[in-house]
């Protein structure tokens, strides 16, 4: 039989994640022989090299690292299935889903969608981690089987998964309150991933000065505004609850609106669990004052 075994598997990923065989070998309770006994028969099957292995440790090939991916997908799909399995033969849903989300949509979007869907599933359990929207981000976290569900800022920059926009909301200048003229202050940038019409109407615009201070969370920038340190542009979602000595300014006609969607995977779309999940993102709405 050339097919890896689940326990193949979830060594690819315990050497992947560890980076030596020993550690993975903790990780999983196995000899460090066990481990790479596993890891020998994977890539034989796989007719192919998966792991340099060193001094320095064990580093993925670029066949590895897709099949680290592939292992990381089969597993949770494996899950998934004594889940609907459990949930089909019981009338109960159990297991867990694993959400990922950028800062602001963590605080102010999803408590309210996780509300209703823990009172039609109690015993369900939804794990929501915090993820920098940059780079691949959030859509690179469901795409390589470290989340279920992932709300993120569209489009999104990583091929094969379900995209689908829930609202669009402005981007405002944050600036402290009472300041007479917002836009002369030194301007705060964050990073995160935005249209490609967001970034031009941002190049074009004269009067935006370099950035004098660079952080990569919309909360800190918040705080930096409501002490004087400067003004920022950023999505509206991310001035809810801003400390009150901040205020906003419109941009005014043909400023960019930011797409809020969420991402999965096509496999995932098959369990009703994870359906359910979507349909309630899917009733989200800007947040009042959007």
């Amino acid at each position: 039989m050339n097919d890896l075994t689940a326990a193949e598997l979830r060594v690819l990923i315990a050497v992947d994640g560890e980076g030596t065989v020993s550690a993975a070998g903790a990780r999983l309770g196995l000899t460090q022989s066990a481990v790479s006994h596993a890891l020998r028969a994977a890539e034989r099957k796989l007719g192919t090299v998966l792991f340099h292995r060193g001094r320095g440790g064990a580093q993925a090939t670029a066949a590895g690292e897709a099949a680290v991916g592939h292992a990381r997908h089969i597993l949770r799909l494996m899950e998934v299935m004594r889940a609907d399995t459990h949930t089909a033969a019981r009338g109960e849903a159990t297991g867990t889903i694993r959400l990922a989300a950028f800062r602001s949509a963590a605080f102010h979007l999803l408590p309210r969608v996780l509300v209703r869907f823990g009172q039609r599933h109690p015993k369900v359990t939804v794990d929501v981690r915090i993820v920098p929207d940059l780079g691949r981000g959030i859509a690179g976290e469901v795409a390589d089987g470290r989340a279920d569900v992932g709300v993120v800022s569209l489009p999104v920059y990583v091929e094969g998964l379900v995209c689908k926009e829930l609202y669009e909301e402005p981007y405002v200048l944050a600036h402290p309150t009472g300041h007479p003229d917002p836009r002369s202050l030194p301007m705060i940038d964050w990073h995160e991933n935005c249209s490609g019409e967001t970034r031009r109407w941002l190049a074009m615009q004269e009067w935006i000065p370099p950035g004098d201070i660079t952080v990569e969370d919309d909360g800190v920038v918040m705080s930096m505004v409501g002490h004087g340190l400067g003004a920022a542009i950023v999505p509206r979602l991310s001035t809810v609850d801003a400390p009150p000595k901040v205020a906003t300014t419109e941009l005014g006609d043909g400023s960019p609106q930011r797409r809020v969607g969420y991402v999965t995977t096509r496999e995932l779309t098959g369990s009703p669990l994870i359906r359910d999940l979507l349909a309630e993102l899917r009733t989200l709405r800007a947040p009042a004052g959007t």
